[in-house]
């Protein structure tokens, strides 16, 4: 599949805003942090997707009522679902001058994952989301290792689109819910 920018030029997949805010301080001490072992941006872009796939539980698989949106709330909570998850991902990334976009999956509502561009690379789909028993996301430059393939036999579809900032479906059912079981059942199951 070819992924498509919604916005030409990279400097958008670079910028702060009020959701991906990446020059917070727990932010960039968390970016700081990671990249105190990671000598180039291809091994700081794994560490940082592997700490947020594997260090931020999924909130609905660790049954935690909270809701984040904010990728700072997302580091300082220690909490929250995919497009959470990936918000506090592309903050990362962003931090350290990765450019890094938002995009959708289609299943019976939709689900959160980034893309990241590495220098001299193509534009190239993570999964934050977390690992559990038959999910197994894993960081791949070469090939895709998601944690859900789409089966298009059932009506699910990969979006080609990189958001530079998150869809407004997805960001007003984050902010508009009061906690978990309200947010499952006002997740978005389309654009």
């Amino acid at each position: 599949m070819e992924l498509i920018q919604n916005t030409p030029g990279l400097t958008a997949y670079l910028a702060r805003c009020d959701v991906i805010d990446h020059d917070h301080p727990l932010v960039r001490k968390t970016a700081d942090s990671l990249r105190a072992d990671a000598p180039d941006a291809y091994t700081y872009a794994e560490a940082a997707f592997t700490f947020v796939r594997d260090v931020i539980p999924h909130s609905m698989d660790a049954a935690d009522p909270r809701v984040t949106w904010r990728a700072s709330d997302v580091l300082a909570q220690r909490t929250g679902i995919c497009y959470a998850k990936a918000h506090a991902l592309a903050a990362l990334l962003r931090a350290e001058g990765i450019p890094a976009a938002l995009c959708y999956q289609k299943f019976d509502v939709l689900h959160g994952l980034i893309a990241l561009k590495l220098p001299g690379e193509r534009w190239a789909r993570q999964d934050p989301r977390g690992n559990k028993p038959g999910v197994d996301a894993q960081f791949r430059i070469d090939r895709e290792q998601l944690a859900f393939p789409v089966r298009p036999e059932f009506n699910e579809v990969d979006y080609p689109v990189l958001f530079a900032e998150p869809h407004p479906a997805v960001l007003q059912c984050l902010q508009e819910a009061a906690d978990g079981p309200r947010l499952q059942q006002t997740l978005p199951t389309d654009f």
